[in-house]
């Protein structure tokens, strides 16, 4: 049973697109923007209108005590790859990472 999580980024660049994967992208840019990106664990993509060249994946990955931060990179890159998919494109060059978030220390503000 999990009783970790980690934040994840993953970022990426598009494999090349075809024109009618560029349109796809572009006609779903505005539910794409990075003022929608929350962690959750279905994970949310976004990318710049302008670029269509790069996007990034942020998700929280639950895991065990004994996963190590290789199987949630890995399972927070597979989420990526898929979500990727679902939008017709494909990717390459992944990069990613992981904070566990019982080590986020919150500070109070002082008053």
């Amino acid at each position: 049973m999990p009783r970790k999580a980690y934040q994840v980024i993953v970022r990426g660049k598009f494999a090349p697109l075809s024109d009618e994967q560029r349109a796809a992208l572009l006609a779903q840019a505005d539910a794409h923007d990075v003022f929608r990106a929350r962690f959750t664990e279905e994970g949310t993509v976004t990318y710049e209108r302008s670029l269509l060249s790069s996007f990034t994946f942020r998700c929280v990955v639950p895991a065990t005590e004994e996963d190590r931060e290789e199987v949630v990179i890995g399972k927070a890159e597979a989420l990526a790859a898929a979500a990727v998919r679902k939008l017709g494109a494909d990717y390459r060059d992944l990069t990613s990472v992981s904070t566990d978030l019982d080590s986020v220390k919150v500070r109070q503000r002082g008053r």
